[in-house]
C-alpha cells in the first residue's frame, strides 16, 4: 500500500480547515484614521457594523409632534397624525383641511371641528420622543466623525453612525444609499441646515423610516428643499416656503411651517 504524496498548498489548506473550528474568526477592524475618514465611505461599507433603529414608541405614529406649538402659513399638506403637548391646542395653527390624519390636542382649543382631545396619548408620545432623542444622541463609536468638516454637499452617505461636534450644513444635493433594512443615525451637536433648493435622494432601497437626524440646535429646511428621514430636534424645526419632507418632525420646542408638504414614511 502506497501513501499519496500531498503538496504543501494542500497540507496548508487542510490545516486551515482543522484549526478553523477551534476558534471564531476575528472580524477585520478599521484603524481610527480609516474608520473616521471621509475618504473611507465606500471602501469601509462592508466593515461597518449594523446599527439598530431608534425606537420612537408612540411618537412614531405622528408626522408632526411638538411640545410648544405648530405655526403654519397656509396652505400646507400633512399626511399623518399631528399633536402638541403640554402646550394647549390653541398653539396648533394647522387647519383640519391641511391634515390627512388626526390632530391631537390636550384640550378643546385645537383646530375645529377635527381635533381629538387625548392628553394621555400625547403625554406618552412626548415622553417617547424625548427618550428616542436621548437614544440617538447617546449612540457611541461613530463610523464617521465630523465628515466634511460639517459640510456634506455632494456626498453619498452609506449606512452607519455619523457624528458632528459642531453645526452641519448641506449646501448641495446628497444621496443616502443602502438597502431597505439599513440604518443611518446622524448626530449633530449644533444646528442643521439644508440650503434652498437642495434635495436629499434615497437610493438602493433605503427607507426614510430608518434614517434619524438628531440635532441639538435648530433645524432649518430652506425654500423648495426636499428632506428624507426622521428629525429629532431638541430645538425648533423650521420649514421655509415650499420645503417638503418624507419623514417626521419631532421637536422638543416648536415646529414652523410655510406652505410645506410633510409625509409620514411608510
Amino acid at each position: 500500500m502506497h501513501l499519496k504524496q500531498f503538496s504543501l498548498p494542500v497540507i496548508a489548506a487542510l490545516l486551515v480547515v482543522l484549526t478553523g473550528g477551534c476558534k471564531k474568526e476575528t472580524p477585520a477592524t478599521l484603524s481610527s484614521a480609516e474608520k473616521l475618514s471621509s475618504t473611507s465611505l465606500s471602501t469601509s461599507l462592508s466593515l461597518v457594523q449594523p446599527r439598530a433603529v431608534v425606537n420612537l414608541g408612540v411618537a412614531g405614529n405622528f408626522a408632526i409632534l411638538s411640545k410648544s406649538g405648530i405655526t403654519d402659513v397656509y396652505k400646507s399638506a400633512v399626511t399623518g397624525d399631528v399633536g402638541a403637548s403640554p402646550i394647549t391646542g390653541a398653539a396648533i395653527l394647522l387647519t383640519c383641511t391641511e391634515v390627512t390624519g388626526t390632530i391631537y390636542s390636550v384640550n378643546a382649543a385645537g383646530p375645529l371641528p377635527c381635533t381629538v382631545i387625548n392628553p394621555t396619548r400625547l403625554t406618552t408620545a412626548i415622553g417617547d420622543m424625548q427618550t428616542a432623542y436621548t437614544d440617538a444622541a447617546g449612540r457611541v463609536d461613530p463610523d464617521y466623525l465630523n465628515l466634511g468638516a460639517g459640510t456634506i454637499g455632494g456626498k453619498t452617505l452609506t449606512p452607519g453612525l455619523y457624528k458632528w461636534t459642531t453645526a452641519l450644513n448641506i449646501p448641495t444635493d446628497i444621496t443616502i444609499s443602502g438597502g431597505p433594512d439599513d440604518v443611518w443615525i446622524f448626530q449633530v451637536a449644533g444646528t442643521l441646515k439644508l440650503s434652498s433648493a437642495v434635495r436629499i435622494t434615497l437610493s438602493g432601497g433605503a427607507q426614510a423610516k430608518n434614517i434619524f437626524w438628531q440635532a441639538a440646535g435648530a433645524v432649518t429646511l430652506g425654500t423648495t428643499t426636499h428632506f428624507e428621514g426622521i428629525i429629532l430636534g431638541q430645538t425648533g424645526i423650521n420649514l421655509l416656503t415650499g420645503a417638503s419632507i418624507n419623514g417626521r418632525l419631532l421637536a422638543q420646542t416648536a415646529v414652523t411651517l410655510q406652505m410645506n408638504a410633510v409625509t409620514r414614511p411608510q
